[in-house]
């Protein structure tokens, strides 16, 4: 099953950014995002003296990725875990530095194909949006219980949304009358309130909600930002890290921990620069890179993707 509906992004490139860090003997890659396992696959396939380490939040994932990569045996390692937790599911696994990282952000193909997960605005489910539903509040709740201010902000700052205060005011009357609790009334509720020529452009008007209130569900932009330092500190030199986004904030965020870490820390004006202030990173693609024209005809979830390499070149120096 996950096999057809699966079509890992932008593969080889992410194969290709890792390569040079993991034909060592003895080399450890991590997939943050493992869902459905395709990336990881990939990985064990082409680099046959790699171990792999994967993290997942969701435990439907776990399981199918699993099966999956059963062939692989004691070289795969799969981990109930968000990504932010990477240094302790390290620390717990006694890996003290690996040599490659891989994230593929955004929702898995898994999530938003199982319409009772409530990610998809095209179809109606139960509004859940969380990754691992054993946990947290749900996009009901949200929508349900935070104070219009909030959700004004949640609109605006994950979704991008200029007509957050307009979405916000219809649901605010609206939830008043019976609270949330199917995406398909929600996704109405955004089509009546938008004016008509916010309609005609941009894809389905649901969409930007749909974004923030999953952000905010998974606190995937706090969960990102602590996640992306935390993998480089735990890079061996000369190793490397592929990220894939989906959305200009996972990407701006991305892009700022890459060109912090490969500027020099320096006072300026020094003759010499000291090690300490030196890069730890060395950017190995110029800007974001894209999925090619063909690679989005056959999955068109390729379409948003951005994709970012780094390689770490130097140790810290205290």
């Amino acid at each position: 099953m996950s096999e057809t509906r699966h079509v890992p992004v932008m593969l080889q490139r992410c194969l290709d950014l890792l390569a040079p860090a993991l034909a060592q003997p003895g080399a450890v890659v991590v997939d943050c995002t493992l869902g459905l396992g395709g990336h990881s696959e990939a990985l064990l396939g082409t680099f046959p003296a790699a171990r792999l380490i994967a993290l997942d939040r969701d435990p439907v994932a776990l399981k199918l990725a699993g099966e999956r990569l059963e062939p692989f045996g004691d070289r795969a390692t799969l981990v109930h875990a968000v990504y932010d937790e990477l240094p302790d599911v390290l620390d717990r696994l006694g890996v003290p530095r690996v040599q490659g990282v891989l994230f593929d952000l955004g929702v898995s193909s898994m999530q938003l194909d199982e319409a009772d997960r409530g990610f998809a605005y095209a179809q109606d489910a139960p509004l859940d949006m969380r990754m691992d539903q054993s946990t947290g509040i749900s996009a009901a709740e949200v929508l349900n219980t935070y104070p219009p201010g909030e959700l004004v902000r949640v609109l605006r700052t994950y979704g991008e949304e200029k007509f957050a205060r307009k979405i916000v005011e219809a649901v605010v009357r609206e939830r008043e009358k019976e609270p949330f609790s199917n995406s398909a009334r929600l996704v109405e509720l955004i089509r009546n309130a938008l004016p008509q020529a916010a309609k005609r452009t941009g894809g389905n008007p649901a969409k930007r909600t749909f974004q923030a209130l999953r952000i905010e569900v998974n606190g995937e932009l706090s969960v990102l930002e602590e996640s992306i330092p935390a993998a480089v500190s735990r890079l061996a030199v000369d190793g490397r890290i592929a990220v894939l986004s989906y959305h200009s904030l996972e990407d701006r965020l991305v892009k700022q921990v890459f060109a912090e870490g490969a500027t020099t820390t320096a006072p300026p004006g020094l003759p010499i620069v000291p090690e300490r202030y030196q890069p730890r990173l060395k950017l190995l693609t110029r800007g974001a890179e894209l999925p090619t024209e063909e690679e989005v005809a056959e999955n068109r979830r390729a379409a948003p993707a951005r994709l970012r390499g780094a390689q770490r070149i130097r140790e810290d120096v205290a």
